[in-house]
């Protein structure tokens, strides 16, 4: 990951978590071990999937301690296995213990995204259909989880609400229809964003078109309906479909056509690739010299 984006985006995200899980000290770690040890764990793989997030797992530890070193044997979007050594960890054994948690969660988490990801990439392959995210993301972790999806080998849909011009059921509503919204659309936003709305129906389609769409969503749309809408567009617009796409009903979608196929479900439903951190060694019991004793 960029080390600016790392610092301005990252930092503050993993500053909090490790705030909320050691808001003053760690008490169990400085019962068993009140002085500073060197020593390493091993991080395991227990399930196998795609390994996404090596970067902000080894920013954990280093905001902690900054002699903390990871020595990676994988790379994001390597394939792993169960019992697969994927890293080990050195550095002070309080700050090992301390940070492992948060540390493992955000892993655990973009880990599992990015393997949900390939599975449904895999699905699409060779449909000429791409498959993007969402906005529907864990709060705070947006930019973690929309690159987790691209190293599952997914594209990005808009990061945020100033991203892009994206006119769904409400925007609609609130300017009186689909001409209304588009036309507004036109008149207010920078002349390089794109317009995209979401339409329900074939005749929305049809009057979506005529208002000069340049991105046409089919929201929650039967697979026929989508095919016939597909056909209708023909090269005037690109086209995406939207709403409930899950790995068990993306099959179904892979002959429609469209452009671009949106799913929440790549950040919001991916259930966490399991690791752990294990095998913990402490290199030498006898106190490291600190400031005090050096001098």
């Amino acid at each position: 990951m960029n080390p600016a984006t790392m610092q301005l985006s990252v930092d503050p995200f993993l500053r909090m978590a490790l705030t909320e899980d050691i808001p003053t000290e760690d008490i169990s770690t400085e019962c068993v071990m009140p002085e500073p040890h060197r020593g390493d764990v091993q991080l395991i793989a227990k399930q196998d999937g795609i390994i996404a997030g090596l970067d902000v797992f080894e920013r954990t530890f280093t905001l902690l301690d900054s002699t903390t070193t990871v020595h990676r044997r994988v790379a994001d979007g390597d394939e792993v296995h169960a019992g697969d050594v994927l890293a080990t960890v050195e550095g002070d054994v309080r700050i090992l213990l301390s940070g492992e948690r948060v540390a493992l969660n955000i892993l655990q988490r973009l880990s599992g995204i990015a393997t949900y990801t390939h599975r449904a990439v895999q699905l699409l392959a060779g449909t000429g259909t791409t498959l993007v995210d969402t906005r529907k993301t864990t709060p705070g972790m947006r930019i973690l989880e929309k690159e987790a999806v691209r190293i599952g080998g997914a594209g990005n849909h808009r990061f945020n609400l100033s991203d892009g011009v994206l006119l769904k059921d409400n925007h609609i509503d609130a300017a009186g229809g689909i001409t209304q919204a588009i036309t507004a659309a036109r008149q207010r936003a920078p002349f390089v964003r794109k317009i995209e709305i979401e339409v329900e129906t074939l005749d929305q389609v049809r009057e979506a078109l005529a208002a000069g769409a340049d991105i046409i969503m089919f929201d929650n749309m039967s697979v026929e309906q989508m095919r016939a809408a597909v056909e209708l567009v023909g090269d005037a617009a690109e086209t995406e479909c939207s709403g409930n796409v899950t790995l068990e009903n993306l099959p179904a979608l892979t002959s429609i056509g469209v452009d671009y196929i949106s799913s929440g479900a790549l950040t919001h439903s991916a259930p966490i690739l399991d690791l752990s951190l294990k095998h913990l060694r402490v290199f030498d019991r006898t106190p490291a010299p600190t400031e005090e004793t050096a001098q």
